[in-house]
């Protein structure tokens, strides 16, 4: 990696062999590290007062979260690359290494891990809090090609999208990607951070990428159509495979500018839907990079996530 890295900035925690991979088939990820503070309320909450819950600390982020569902899906090679504070980094690393993931940590010693507070209502519905923290100091200067040896799929999370410094490390791991041939998937992340940075300039960061996994609301939000499929056959104009995550309702997969598949949704007793986009995602790249078709790993992607919606937080049980 270049040794010009941003103040306060050390080199990532890895394995010796992780820049190498064990063949074609790996999975990289590029993306966000969090800590979750979930609070699960069974009442709404009181304004000025307190309100009964049950919180937990857990590890999570959708790039974390993504890699970890795509490891317990079966893909024995997946790695993460991501930025957390000097703060929880060893906790975050040793969770990882745990669910089967290689991090590739950048630790930075002048801001904190982010932090996400996750309200979950009775429906399982929530509503995040975000403090970024490290996350989108992620620059240019932590990415190297070599990352990409062995790798079959690159995957990037959309949060990284949102501010200019991590924008640049996106740039720079999608044109590798690309000049090697290695396929490239993103996942939009956020409604409301899209909004705040515009449609335009999100979709004209993902240029190159060739599979964009968003939800329903991120969809709509990015073509401006009100339906769904609409937005689906809109988006697979720009991208050539598009798969629009319908939560309860199951996915739907487009291409070349119409829908081909709608993919039933597995049944589910709702706990905390936290993760759940994330688990489709990782159990949908695993899939793929095994040869499926995408029905068939957007149906893998449904499995999971209603196994995820099931568990509080946002991956899967550790053995």
């Amino acid at each position: 990696m270049d040794e010009d890295r941003a103040a306060g900035a050390r080199r990532p925690t890895r394995d010796s062999g992780a820049g190498s991979g064990s063949g074609a088939g790996g999975l990289l990820i590029v993306g966000d590290v969090v800590t979750d503070v979930v609070a699960r309320h069974r009442t709404p909450l009181t304004h000025g007062t307190d309100t009964a819950a049950e919180i937990r600390t857990l590890p999570g982020g959708a790039g974390a979260n993504a890699a970890c569902w795509a490891a317990s899906t079966g893909c024995a090679d997946v790695r993460l690359l991501g930025r957390v504070g000097a703060d929880a980094a060893v906790w975050h690393e040793a969770r990882l290494r745990a669910a089967g993931v290689r991090p590739l940590l950048v630790v930075d010693d002048d801001a904190p891990t982010a932090t996400v507070v996750s309200l979950v209502d009775a429906a399982a519905e929530r509503t995040f809090l975000t403090d970024s923290g490290a996350v989108l100091r992620l620059c240019a200067a932590d990415w190297s090609a070599s990352l990409l040896d062995g790798v079959g799929r690159l995957h990037v999370s959309g949060y990284l999208f949102f501010a200019a410094t991590s924008r640049q490390v996106v740039r720079a791991a999608v044109e590798s990607a690309v000049a090697r041939g290695v396929p490239v998937s993103v996942d939009p992340a956020s409604a409301g951070f899209i909004a705040d940075l515009g449609a335009e300039r999100f979709l004209a960061a993902a240029d190159g990428v060739g599979v964009l996994l968003p939800n329903a609301d991120e969809a709509r939000l990015l073509t401006g159509a009100p339906d769904p499929e609409k937005a689906a056959a809109e988006l697979s104009r720009r991208f050539p495979l598009v798969v629009v995550t319908l939560g309860p309702d199951g996915a739907l997969v487009a291409s070349d500018g119409a829908v081909t598949a709608r993919v039933p949704p597995r049944p589910a007793r709702a706990v905390d839907s936290t993760g759940a986009g994330d688990a489709f995602n990782g159990a949908f790249l695993a899939t793929l990079l095994t040869g499926a078709d995408p029905v068939t790993a957007a149906a893998a992607g449904c499995r999971a996530s209603a196994l995820a919606v099931a568990l509080p937080g946002g991956r899967p049980p550790v053995p």
